[in-house]
């Protein structure tokens, strides 16, 4: 009995130590992901035009991308870390598998972003104009290639394939690398991924040109920025919501709970209604709720009347196929989760189609309300980003591997102080780290590239290429 209530303890610690880095974490790489692109494209610009408000937005933009970037690459040595630390078991069924992808990453993107960002950063004036832009772009390019191994491996535990069962080990053994890549739910989620994080970067760099073009700051520099941000914003907002779609279909057929628990669905039901709101108990019992019918079925199947099945009878199902135990996950979390995730995608879209509209009407600069809307929406994405991924593997849940392992079964069996030590610990260097990088970012940002002499820009430390 004491060994059960040590296990449940550890358990419950290193599922908060591995949330919450994880977490903070992800706030970094969708914009290091987004903002690489742009800063690029602002080169780009610079390089093909020879204006120097287009250059002035690519140094501006690009230190705070480098900023970022230093942070986002410190928490995520952490992550690896913790597979050995608190997840044993699970590295030890799976690391056949998950350890492919992720050495891959290390070997061959990160390796990549991290040597032409170096070109890059000390390339200025060393190299010609034309390979110092190539840089740019293929520090984005690995910075995209990252985000792909490190999206498969997680796919993989969403929906195993390519893989075998030692009959010796009991491990998972891989068998095809190739349909690991070709994993139809690796195919989906890496596109919205990708998407989201171009819509992050895009709504930062739309949101801190707003903050200037306000106090009337470098409007040339900023203007373009801020245009260049509001086109992206569009573009990447249609296709997160839009792979987003497609994974909720994908969702109803490789992981139904996920849909139904979403929903707080609890009866099988054909031409499912979606609710907006609900006030009261998730539990069937509500409160007040708005709903609008059928669009449940449609999300979830693409037809009007389709079904959807409930959490009561995927239990019974889950419960005979893998025995005795609850495989409904947190039904509160996952219900606001989802709602929030679509709200803010919904939000941002609208951010980018009024920028659109003002720009036509070459009113984006001149509009006031709209570039303070701008300024507050910075956070809208990164909350967004945060409650996507909570979604997604809590409703994984009780499974890290779906169908295969037990969250309960892949942790480490240590004692639960050394796993709260090193929460705390973690916890404390990552609010030291999360207040370093808000006092980089917001110092930096409100420098306006027109007041920083050039020569005085170039010595800013290893921060400014």
């Amino acid at each position: 009995m004491d060994a059960f209530i040590a296990s449940i303890s550890t358990l419950s610690l290193a599922r908060w130590q591995f949330g919450i880095t994880t977490v903070f974490h992800y706030l970094f790489v969708p914009l290091t992901i987004g903002l690489g692109l742009l800063v690029a494209i602002l080169q780009t610009a610079a390089y093909r035009t020879g204006d120097g408000a287009y250059e002035r937005a690519t140094r501006f933009f690009g230190n705070l991308f480098l900023v970022n970037f230093a942070i986002g690459v410190v928490t995520g040595i952490v992550q690896e870390f913790q597979f050995g630390m608190d997840w044993s078991r699970y590295s030890v069924f799976v690391g056949n598998i998950f350890g492919a992808p992720l050495a891959i990453e290390g070997l061959l993107a990160f390796f990549m972003e991290s040597t032409f960002l170096g070109v890059w950063i000390f390339g200025r004036g060393r190299v010609s104009a034309r390979v110092h832009l190539a840089s740019i772009w293929l520090a984005s390019l690995g910075t995209i290639l990252s985000a792909a191994f490190i999206v498969a491996a997680n796919s993989w535990m969403q929906h195993p394939v390519g893989y075998a069962i030692d009959p010796v080990s009991h491990q998972a053994v891989m068998t095809n690398f190739w349909a690991v890549l070709t994993n139809s739910t690796f195919l989906a989620a890496y596109g919205h991924v990708l998407f989201s994080a171009f819509l992050t970067g895009a709504v930062f760099l739309l949101a801190v040109s707003a903050w200037h073009l306000r106090r009337g700051q470098d409007l040339a520099a900023f203007g373009k920025a801020a245009r260049i941000g509001v086109v992206v914003t569009v573009i990447a907002a249609i296709g997160t919501i839009f792979l987003g779609d497609s994974q909720a279909k994908q969702m109803e057929t490789q992981q139904p709970m996920k849909m139904a628990a979403a929903e707080a669905l609890y009866t099988t039901t054909n031409g499912a209604s979606f609710s907006l709101l609900t006030i009261g108990d998730l539990s069937g019992t509500p409160v007040f709720q708005v709903r609008v019918p059928h669009i449940l079925s449609v999300l979830a199947t693409n037809t009007w009347n389709g079904k959807v099945q409930g959490i009561d009878q995927l239990q019974k199902e889950a419960t005979k196929k893998y025995g005795a135990g609850s495989y409904v996950p947190v039904i509160w979390v996952l219900y606001w989760s989802f709602r929030i995730m679509v709200g803010l995608g919904m939000l941002l879209f609208l951010l980018g189609g009024i920028g659109l509209w003002l720009m036509k009407r070459r009113r984006l600069e001149e509009s006031p309300r709209y570039l303070r809307f701008a300024s507050w929406m910075l956070v809208a994405p990164f909350l967004a980003n945060s409650v996507g991924w909570i979604f997604t593997e809590v409703g994984r849940q009780p499974w890290v591997v779906y169908g295969l392992l037990k969250t309960s079964k892949a942790v480490t069996l240590i004692a639960p102080g050394y796993v709260a030590t090193s929460l705390i610990g973690f916890t404390a260097i990552y609010t030291l780290l999360a207040i370093i990088e808000i006092a980089l970012m917001v110092r930096l940002a409100k420098v306006p590239p027109a007041t920083v002499a050039p020569a005085d820009a170039d010595r800013l430390p290893e921060l400014i290429y």
